[in-house]
């Protein structure tokens, strides 16, 4: 497992273009004992919505990552312990595989490859804005699930497997697949993770779990509960 997320359980993703619920703060966030936080989004992960969030997370102590999305823009900010680049290998428009990178890569002068590494990404709800953003194949059993986290660690060389479900809780034999075909690889699962039952189930199948919409909706006291579930569910040593 990279150094980088050596033993996350659990991670929080904040979407710059959401708000948190009334009286909740983002230093509650990094308080709640998840390991990480993300902020991403399919959209607007611009510098003026990004800003504002790193500058209130500066006295945090738990490491914050920025998953940028079109043309990734390097954020300049102590805050930032690394960013994380999404290569969505069931994307029907072949822009979210490689175009976006090398158009970021044809027009940033200096990127920080030390801190900047990949996630390949295998969503899996059709009816989400990542799946209709990148015209995503999400028509996947197991078995193409699994053939895709094989393909990204042993052909691609990613060390991030990312089941993207955003919207809806993916079957657990699915992920489970997914993690079986998986050498060293760290696997990853967001979506529909609402409470301490549905961040066990998918714990005990994947590395680490990713909780986002939750935050936004229901707040700090209900990502505390996944984050419970999440150190409590069985992991694979």
């Amino acid at each position: 497992m990279p150094c980088w997320q050596a033993n996350w359980t659990h991670v929080t993703k904040i979407d710059p273009d959401k708000s948190l619920p009334d009286r909740d703060t983002y230093v509650e966030v990094a308080e709640t004992g998840t390991d990480a936080i993300i902020i991403g989004g399919t959209t607007s992960v611009t510098e003026e919505r990004v800003q504002p969030l790193l500058d209130a997370l500066a006295s945090t102590e738990i490491p914050v990552y920025i998953e940028p999305t079109y043309r990734p823009t390097i954020f300049d900010h102590v805050t930032v312990a690394g960013y994380l680049i999404p290569v969505v290998l069931n994307a029907g428009d072949t822009t979210w595989i490689t175009g976006v990178h090398t158009e970021w890569v044809r027009s940033t002068k200096i990127i920080d490859w030390e801190h900047t590494f990949p996630e390949a990404y295998i969503v899996l709800n059709p009816d989400s804005a990542v799946a209709t953003y990148n015209q995503a194949n999400c028509d996947l059993n197991a078995a193409d699930v699994a053939a895709y986290a094989e393909i990204a660690e042993h052909l691609l060389g990613q060390d991030t497997v990312y089941l993207e479900s955003s919207g809806t809780l993916s079957e657990s034999a699915i992920v489970a697949a997914a993690r079986d075909a998986l050498s060293s690889a760290t696997l990853f699962y967001g979506g529909g993770i609402y409470d301490y039952d549905s961040a066990y189930e998918m714990a005990a199948v994947a590395d680490t779990v990713v909780v986002g919409d939750l935050l936004h909706d229901a707040g700090v006291e209900a990502v505390e509960a996944t984050v419970r579930g999440a150190k409590d569910a069985p992991h694979e040593s």
